[in-house]
């Protein structure tokens, strides 16, 4: 019982060839059960690209999940036409009054700007103050996760020196911990970011769950059990990093390669994906996790 998405979204067609089962709208009306209810706040500029990267992740597991895609309501995109917007998303004012299982909030190509000057900052503070009454778990990843780490936990970004780029291991902290079921010791995990959270600014309302002590906090879970915050980017395809490096040469900037993505180094090879399985996993027990806790009646959530 698979993902159930609109039936010509782009990324469907990308999903079945890669043998994901994605449910037609006819077929999921047949079955007599309760679908899990999942949002996807895209903050991301290419749209597609990032949705297919989600999707492709959620639509893994054998329970029934709707996916709905929403996006910021005033916000206009520069890279994804209006068309596509309104033919497959739905805008947070559409939805504020439902009620979702499990949502996730993306990260944001907003490294470099205070949050408080982010132009949809107002209605993100609703929408993160709305993920406590309306979503029985939340996910926030990279910028997503530093936004909710400011609003909720007063946890304190700072500029890194440098940019942390490319595929590193890190050590997982709490093994016993649900979300991190079946991982090894050390994930490879893709990074890209320009900041990290100041470890002294953590309160005891969180704990760390996966880390690097050189590039630093990668996975935290708010103890209260209600969301938790992925700072790097588990969901990342193949060429994600290696196109960002293309961009930002291409922009005359000197960013170095993505470390440790090209086989010997060597950027014109195709790069290997070496996080997939970790990737899998945790979505895997993310959404089951959800489905074991959260209530079978959907007005019940957040009560």
């Amino acid at each position: 019982m698979p993902i159930r998405i609109p039936d010509d979204l782009p990324a469907r067609k990308t999903l079945e060839q890669e043998g994901v089962y994605v449910m037609d709208s006819t077929r999921a009306a047949r079955q007599d059960i309760r679908p899990l209810e999942f949002g996807l706040l895209n903050l991301m500029p290419n749209k597609e690209r990032t949705e297919t990267q989600f999707t492709r992740l959620i639509g893994a597991t054998p329970l029934q999940i709707n996916l709905s895609l929403v996006r910021i309501t005033e916000h206009q995109s520069k890279h994804t036409s209006e068309e596509y917007l309104n033919s497959f998303y739905q805008t947070w004012e559409e939805v504020k009054e439902r009620k979702f299982d499990g949502f996730i909030v993306t990260g944001a190509p907003i490294a470099n700007i205070p949050f408080e000057e982010v132009r949809y900052w107002k209605e993100m503070l609703e929408i993160m103050a709305w993920t406590r009454t309306n979503v029985h778990h939340t996910m926030f990843i990279c910028w997503g996760a530093q936004a909710a780490l400011h609003h909720f936990h007063q946890a304190r970004r700072y500029r890194m020196d440098k940019k942390a780029f490319g595929v590193f291991r890190h050590q997982i902290l709490k093994p016993g911990s649900p979300w991190l079921r079946g991982m090894s010791d050390s994930p490879i995990i893709p990074v890209s970011r320009y900041n990290d959270i100041d470890r002294a600014s953590i309160g005891d309302d969180l704990e760390v769950l996966i880390d690097n002590p050189e590039l630093g906090l990668c996975m935290l879970e708010r103890k209260d059990g209600r969301a938790v915050y992925f700072l790097n980017h588990l969901e990342y395809d193949n060429r994600s990093l290696a196109d960002e490096y293309e961009r930002d040469i291409a922009a005359g900037l000197d960013t170095p390669p993505p470390a440790n993505l090209y086989p010997n180094g060597d950027t014109s090879a195709v790069p290997e994906n070496r996080w997939r399985s970790h990737a899998h996993l945790l979505f895997q027990n993310w959404i089951n996790e959800i489905y074991q806790t959260t209530p079978y009646k959907l007005d019940e959530i957040g009560q």
